[in-house]
């Protein structure tokens, strides 16, 4: 079967627990084997790229990836580590975010071509939506007993919890027959016989293995993966504006890369290993390069590299890279306009800004009006004139004198100039 998949995992440090025997099961033929994705969004998140990864993985090792959108669990909502029920989703909004999340696997899942292993995505509300209640109770229900469910961490720790919220709804107690039927009707008639996902959910995947045992009377395995976090102990997957998330509409390529470049040397170890198809002996040579100079943060370069290019293009990580550099370059303005607006903005995030009329701006703007009078980016006037006489002010990077009018020409995007004052403090002059 060419590669191993479970020496795979193991190096890469992908590998949290796993059934006895499922190694052998797949070194015997092709397998097929799941992973779910929770489609309450249009886009998935970098928390989702560690099961991403053991598909794309999988695949490359020559068995049958599936990748299972979860319109019906969806709308129940899994109670693994989560404090609260989430919203429920109507049928048009579950359809536009399956559609959205493939393009997004289709970047590390080869679904076209007619090998047989090409990738398949399944919507598990297919088969559940004509499943009456009393059929499930009936032909699923009745195989797992109450005491079972009650043993899983999943559920034990939400009724243990219950002072501090409402507790534990029936339909979220539920969650794990469901998702347990999911594998037995996968495994019944897709020839699935392996489902993996993060190491929360172990408690729900054995529940399909017990499923498939009960009813199905064969014999199904669990593969799972740790859940990833930052040396630091803050959480892997957030940025200050939230989820870090594969969408470039939702997260700029340039938000993007910044993310993984900002690997402390410890992260970035890890994180190659996990998030690049990079071989082990590439990675090994990575290491041992920056560990000569980790000043030079090779590491941190070549996983944002690698991940962003994947997860977005070569282009946007080029664009990313300028962008990145952009305000230590010589030739600033010129650069500056050949980023789009977005990218723009997020280069100056947080930076004050001042809006000044598009007709007062055609009257004439002189320094001090731009600094202090019309913005308040300086105190007062005094301020003004006192860092203009120290050669402090630059206008889009380019040092300028008292005497210096602003004009369309200074516009970035037709609407934009950088002020500085000294190398670190930047104001943006919005002409609107």
């Amino acid at each position: 079967m060419g590669k191993h998949f479970v020496e795979e995992l193991t190096w890469r440090g992908m590998l949290h627990d796993s059934m006895p025997g499922v190694e052998e099961h797949l070194n015997e033929a092709m397998r097929s084997a799941y992973v779910g994705f929770d489609p309450t969004a249009d886009s998935l998140h970098i928390g989702n790229l560690v099961p991403i990864m053991l598909l794309a993985h999988y695949q490359r090792c020559g068995h049958k990836p599936f990748a299972l959108i979860g319109g019906a669990t969806g709308m129940i909502g899994d109670p693994s580590g989560k404090s609260s029920e989430r919203n429920l989703l109507d049928e048009k909004t579950l359809r536009h975010n399956q559609e959205a999340i493939k393009q997004q696997l289709s970047h590390f899942l080869d679904f076209e071509s007619s090998v047989p292993n090409a990738a398949v995505l399944v919507n598990n509300y297919d088969w559940m939506k004509d499943f009456s209640f009393l059929e499930f109770i009936r032909d699923v229900g009745k195989h797992i007993t109450v005491n079972y469910m009650m043993a899983k961490d999943s559920v034990k720790n939400r009724i243990s919890s219950e002072s501090t919220n409402d507790g534990m709804s029936f339909t979220e107690f539920t969650y794990q027959l469901v998702q347990g039927y999911d594998f037995l009707h996968l495994y019944k008639n897709n020839h699935c016989s392996i489902q993996m996902g993060g190491s929360d959910q172990w408690g729900n995947i054995t529940t399909g293995t017990e499923l498939i045992r009960r009813v199905g009377g064969g014999k199904g395995y669990a593969i799972t993966c740790p859940l990833i976090t930052k040396s630091d102990g803050s959480k892997f997957g957030k940025s200050e504006g939230g989820n870090v998330w594969l969408d470039a509409n939702r997260t700029s390529p340039y938000k993007f890369y910044q993310y993984w470049l900002n690997s402390s040397d410890a992260d970035a170890e890890k994180y190659i290993k996990i998030f690049t198809l990079l071989t082990q002996s590439e990675i090994e040579t990575i290491i041992a390069e920056h560990n000569t100079d980790p000043g030079f943060r090779v590491l941190q370069k070549r996983l944002a590299e690698e991940i962003t290019t994947m997860v977005h293009s070569k282009d946007e990580f080029e664009n990313a890279v300028k962008a990145s550099k952009i305000l230590f370059s010589k030739s600033f303005k010129e650069e500056i306009t050949t980023l789009n607006e977005k990218t723009f903005l997020d280069i100056f995030e947080g930076v004050k800004q001042a809006e000044i009329s598009k007709s007062e701006f055609n009257e004439g703007l002189d320094m001090i009006g731009a600094l202090a009078a019309k913005t308040d980016f300086l105190n007062s006037n005094g301020d003004a004139r006192r860092a203009l006489k120290e050669n402090a002010v630059a206008v889009n990077k380019v040092k300028v004198k008292e005497d210096y009018m602003l004009s369309a020409q200074d516009l970035i995007n037709d609407k934009y100039i950088i002020l500085s004052r000294g190398k670190k403090t930047n104001f943006i002059l919005k002409v609107v």
